[in-house]
């Protein structure tokens, strides 16, 4: 029951962390799409680079 509870939470972060990358503007749709496929392969990796260094530092090296 508890690994269901922490997968919902997993794809409730992957899901608002893709919105968040799509809504970049000024940047190319493919490279866009390349980082959200890159989160969602990466799971909680690609969620906790995201969260606490993507966030801020990939929209800059992604014009």
């Amino acid at each position: 029951m508890i690994g269901f509870i922490i997968w919902i939470i997993g794809v409730i972060l992957t899901i608002r962390a893709a919105m968040e990358i799509w809504r970049w503007r000024g940047i190319a749709t493919e490279k866009r799409l390349v980082a959200i496929i890159l989160v969602i392969l990466t799971s909680w990796i690609g969620l906790a680079v995201y969260y606490f260094w993507g966030r801020d530092n990939l929209p800059q090296m992604l014009k």
